[in-house]
């Protein structure tokens, strides 16, 4: 788990260190098998009120933060804040080993670690793009890429690898015409979302994966436009999903059912009130937890929850998106099946036809 950062993380060729990521993931979820016998689900009950351990993200207010925030969990789930992360996949993996309780990454992640054999199971989603929020690839004004095609040797900032960046140009890299070989010059520079737009600024990569209230904060300031976006790719969709183990949903289904029903909540509160009041709930949030090297100055560039899905319930399309990038890179042999990756059935507000995967 990692504290807040503002340095690089690393600067390594996508294909190889794709490879590494997984195996680390593999060798870590082994691990935690041999000792699993003796282990309890993590998650600690007292009282009725379950406590989930958790990895936040710096400068921002999770769905899960918010629904404790506005009394969605009261009685039935407290949330336990471990560190911070800035990638989706480490949170997951967080998840499956045990250091946390739950955890969410973009939905090729998650179909990643349960093909490897990881114990987990999504259940509601928490990211996607609308409209309003949505990933968009920039580069300077000025700048001599025009498209996905120009892309060859140059670098592209991204938030991990492994992770729905990757993905996203592998599938505009591919959707352009480009050969398996001409992808993997492609070079990915890993960089924490709050370093990307000072990268492209100062030169250090051609194009920054920019997202939320980050992405704002840079059309703020200017001199920028993207290549492409999300929006161009996929239209509105659903992009990752929160997990849990499978030993702790077994052992805590009512406090699972607490957190899904509160955080659905939270997702439809966020779309149905006005930007300032969410932006000032954030703010008051942020400055009332009183952690380090925190600010709220991008807060007041937030748009919208970004979930299309009512109540972030969960369907094989939100899957589907990643299925050419998994198979194609050889990231899985086989895109496991609906059953195996999620679950409605602790979302009381999704439709009934489709409470199990699939």
């Amino acid at each position: 788990m990692t504290r807040p950062s503002t340095t690089d993380r690393s600067r390594r060729p996508r294909g190889r260190t794709r490879s590494a990521l997984l195996l680390s993931v593999v060798a870590a979820l082994a691990a935690t098998a041999l000792t699993a016998c003796g282990a309890s689900s993590g998650a600690e009950s007292k009282g009725g009120v379950t406590t989930l351990r958790y990895q936040g993200w710096n400068n921002q207010v999770t769905l899960p933060e918010l629904a404790e925030d506005l009394g969605y969990f009261k009685g039935k789930v407290k949330l336990k804040w471990v560190g911070n992360t800035i990638s989706g996949p480490q949170d997951v993996q967080s998840a499956a080993t045990g250091q946390t309780d739950f955890g969410g990454a973009f939905g090729g992640a998650v179909e990643k670690l349960v093909s490897s054999g990881a114990p987990i199971k999504a259940v509601l989603n928490y990211y996607g793009g609308d409209d309003k929020t949505f990933t968009g690839y920039y580069v300077l004004d000025g700048s001599p890429l025009k498209s996905a095609k120009d892309l060859v040797g140059k670098k592209v900032a991204v938030n991990t690898l492994g992770g729905q960046n990757e993905a996203d140009v592998f599938n505009e890299l591919r959707a352009a015409g480009l050969s398996e070989d001409e992808i993997k010059k492609v070079e990915l520079v890993v960089l924490p979302p709050t370093n990307q737009e000072d990268a492209l600024r100062r030169h250090q990569v051609d194009v920054a994966a920019l997202t939320g209230q980050f992405q704002q904060l840079a059309l703020a300031h200017g001199g920028i436009h993207p290549l492409w976006t999300e929006l161009d790719q996929y239209g509105h969709f659903n992009g990752g999903q929160y997990v849990f183990r499978k030993d702790l949903i077994a052992k805590n289904p009512d406090a699972v059912r607490a957190f899904v029903d509160g955080v659905g909540k939270a997702i439809e509160w966020e779309k149905a009130t006005p930007q300032d009041q969410v932006r000032a709930r954030f703010v008051k949030i942020i400055e009332a937890r009183k952690r380090t090297n925190e600010n709220t100055e991008s807060i007041q560039y937030w748009l919208s929850s970004g979930v299309p899905s009512s109540y972030g319930e969960i369907k094989d399309s939100d899957f589907e998106l990643w299925k050419d990038w998994l198979l194609s890179t050889g990231s899985v042999k086989e895109v496991p099946a609906s059953d195996d990756l999620y679950t409605n059935e602790f979302n009381p507000h999704a439709e009934s036809s489709s409470k199990q995967g699939g």
